[in-house]
């Protein structure tokens, strides 16, 4: 063998067997969190959560990290840059991690490179509309809408949010027109819906349905194949006519690119054991979050269906990056 080679393959095993180190001791220092949006979300609450569980499993800290700002890529790229080593990793809801290359032009990073860890939790979204609106059903509301064509607004909370792509959906598979009407946030969103100034928005279970048992807005369908566990009576988008439609919101754990795929799974493997416990569980469910534990081959193929879902609804849609 020639002495470059020789050089060469000894490097190759330092360097494999040095990862393999680091892995086993893993995690010897901080690791850190980063949340690409300000503090009090569901995605801050739930990296909270998982950082309290992680860092009682390791006996390391585990800090989260709120980067806010550029539609949460500013803080997605800051993971993206960051050493491949586990010490750095992102909790985040799906745009950064599936959909921001499809959203928006001239991205410094690209969510195909994440290395999955894990589903956190999800939540299906529903359609909740106005009272004022003269409609009961999902039906109902679609004929409204052609009987109405470019007049039913929709909440949005900016282009390509959830609530936008759902709402596209909904026009690309039922032939419908609609306006859309951005807010800051979610809660002003709901307020117009309560108070009739618009329409409809497409919202999560956690929020909508205290809302509508109240009597204060309707809800048409549930965004997800089977029925909601806490409101069992709300059918489904297929139940309601619409075969096919799914929205659901969800979080997931990922890593730099270029992190081992065996530091991945070592992670992966407590994530999952504090997912399943009683005591987070007992807590996702107050949020009326659905624990995730998938596997990081699971949660890659996950990210590959919503990828492909959502570019379909965007391509169809003629939604344009911005």
């Amino acid at each position: 063998m020639r002495p470059t080679a020789l050089v060469t393959l000894t490097t190759l095993f330092v360097s494999a067997s040095f990862g393999a180190i680091a892995q086993d001791n893993y995690p010897s220092q901080t690791v850190k969190l980063v949340v690409p949006a300000a503090a009090g979300s569901t995605t801050d609450t739930l990296a909270r959560l998982v950082a309290d569980g992680l860092s009682r499993k390791w006996s390391k800290a585990v800090v989260v990290e709120n980067i806010a700002g550029g539609g949460m890529n500013t803080g997605a790229a800051a993971v993206a840059r960051a050493v491949p080593d586990g010490y750095t990793m992102m909790v985040a809801p799906p745009a950064p991690i599936t959909l921001a290359h499809l959203l928006t032009k001239n991205l410094n990073y690209d969510p195909r490179q994440w290395v999955p860890v894990t589903m956190l939790a999800k939540i299906a979204n529903v359609l909740a509309i106005s009272n004022k609106l003269p409609v009961k059903t999902l039906q109902e509301l679609i004929a409204y809408a052609k009987a109405n064509p470019g007049k039913l607004t929709f909440a949005t909370q900016g282009p390509g949010s959830t609530a936008h792509l759902s709402a596209a959906q909904l026009e690309v598979l039922t032939g419908i027109k609609m306006v859309a009407v951005p807010y800051r946030g979610a809660q002003l969103a709901l307020n117009d819906v309560i108070g009739g100034t618009t329409d409809m928005f497409f919202d999560t279970l956690a929020t909508s349905v205290p809302l509508w048992r109240g009597g204060k807005l309707k809800i048409v369908a549930v965004a997800d194949e089977t029925r909601a566990k806490n409101a069992p009576e709300l059918p489904t988008f297929s139940e309601a006519g619409v075969p096919g439609f799914r929205s659901v919101t969800w979080f997931g754990l990922v890593a730099p690119p270029k992190t081992p795929a065996a530091l991945a799974q070592r992670i992966n493997r407590d994530a999952i054991e504090i997912l399943r416990s009683q005591e987070v569980t007992d807590r996702l469910a107050k949020l009326s979050l659905e624990p995730g534990a998938t596997t990081p081959a699971a949660t890659a193929q996950f990210f590959a269906e919503e990828t492909a879902l959502w570019g379909k609804v965007i391509q169809q849609a003629g939604i344009t990056p911005q």
